[in-house]
């Protein structure tokens, strides 16, 4: 039998899920030995059967465990209660008192909700942790004590840390060995299991038959999302056991019980910032995809004027498109805004373009399609030198902004002074 098993079966714990026999292995693995452990998981899902599991499985196992709730101790109390006091100390410190460390001394303390501790108590805690040694509320002499310390949270510590609110080096410190407990709704194949224990520890706790659940009903417990985890899921079973008039209960009957497990957290379309919903007109699906195609449309036309602008710059013709009408393009309208415009139906209009239609200043640049050979062009190099470069950005720049030459140093990212001195160099006056 694995350890795993023989953990489940001596602590009375019961599941499949993979998520937690890595926590119980975890727990073992790390029971003989003296370091510090964090327990995380939500309220309710068994932390302090994680700490009593560890404490048994340890060489501490004959000495004293105990459990301590940090959250439910008052700030101003907390101190004595952890680390005892002296007679005097304070107000109604009628006698010495024996704090739970020292108490504790050979065995094991669980402290629960360790975020809740105050600045000043978690500086005595680290103490504790790195030298074995406190000092009782009201005393000057410094005790020792041999505890192991587990520790246990439902809140992310870390971001407690970030927050200022927890001590980063105490966080450290109790973190050596993590253990997280997985949430009930991760462990959905444990939840009917659970749910059918519970109900035989009320039938034989009051000699009645257990309750049982249908096919549908028990699909609605595998599906709920149980906020208050094992804890709620043992309420629910109880109370149906003592309540039900039925053996055998419908998915009807359970959400009698309980009202909020039909319920299904599902996303939803979220309203825009007028507040209409999806049915309204706002911006929706329909209009992005307009939005699309009208932006695509205007890509289109800027690349059909950009071709005809070289043709033109270049001196030369466009060949006969009538025999290449399915590659051609069709006509858009040059909207510059964003409009909406519904389509009406009916085919695209493919132009052609033809040679009379052209200037005759163009020349073909295709000489016959069939040939599919070229004219022969004349190769112009623009000139590679620094200056002359310069000089012509220079004046490209002061035509640009009309003579404006704050408007035009700007433009060339360099200082007015600058520019000055460049008109001056290059005689540009």
């Amino acid at each position: 039998m694995s350890t795993t098993q023989s953990i489940k079966q001596r602590f009375g714990i019961i599941g499949t899920s993979p998520l937690l026999d890595r926590a119980l292995d975890t727990a073992a693995r790390v029971a003989n030995s003296e370091l510090t452990v964090l327990i995380t998981g939500e309220s309710g899902v068994g932390k302090e059967n994680i700490a009593k599991i560890i404490h048994h499985l340890s060489a501490r196992k004959h000495n004293q465990f105990i459990a301590v709730n940090c959250g439910a101790i008052p700030a101003g109390t907390i101190n004595s209660e952890l680390f005892g006091h002296e007679k005097g100390a304070f107000t109604g410190a009628v006698n010495d008192r024996k704090g739970y460390f020292e108490t504790a001394d050979k065995g094991t303390i669980f402290l629960d909700e360790i975020a809740e501790l105050p600045t000043d108590t978690q500086a005595f805690l680290l103490r504790v942790l790195e030298q074995g040694e406190f000092i009782r509320v009201g005393s000057s002499k410094v005790e020792k004590t041999d505890v192991r310390v587990v520790a246990a949270t439902n809140v992310d510590l870390e971001d407690r840390v970030r927050k200022g609110k927890f001590r980063e080096d105490l966080f450290y410190r109790l973190n050596t060995v993590p253990i997280r407990i997985p949430a009930l709704k991760d462990r959905r194949e444990d939840i009917n299991l659970l749910f059918r224990k519970f109900a035989m520890d009320m039938a034989e706790r009051y000699h009645t038959d257990p309750v049982r659940l249908d096919e549908q009903a028990r699909q609605l417990l595998e599906n709920y999302r149980w906020p208050g985890n094992v804890r709620e899921l043992k309420n629910v079973a109880e109370q149906i056991s003592v309540l039900s008039e039925n053996r055998l209960l419908t998915a009807e009957e359970l959400v009698q019980f309980v009202p909020n497990i039909a319920k299904r957290h599902l996303p939803i379309v979220a309203p825009d910032t007028e507040g209409r919903n999806g049915s309204g007109e706002g911006f929706h699906e329909r209009e992005i995809l307009y939005k699309f195609l009208f932006e695509m449309k205007a890509d289109l036309n800027d690349l059909k004027n950009l071709v005809f602008e070289l043709v033109r710059r270049n001196d030369l013709t466009m060949p006969d498109a009538s025999s290449y009408r399915g590659l051609q393009a069709p006509v858009f309208p040059n909207t510059g805004n964003f409009t909406r415009h519904e389509y009406d139906g009916s085919e695209p209009v493919y132009p052609s373009i033809r040679p009379d239609e052209m200037p005759d200043s163009y020349r073909p640049i295709i000489i016959d399609k069939q040939e599919k050979e070229y004219q022969k062009a004349e190769v112009v190099e623009a000139s590679l030198n620094l200056f002359d470069m310069e000089k012509e950005l220079i004046l490209k720049a002061l035509k640009k902004h009309g003579n404006r030459r704050k408007e035009a140093a700007a433009d060339l990212g360099i200082s007015e002074r600058t520019l000055y001195r460049k008109i001056k160099e290059y005689e540009l006056d």
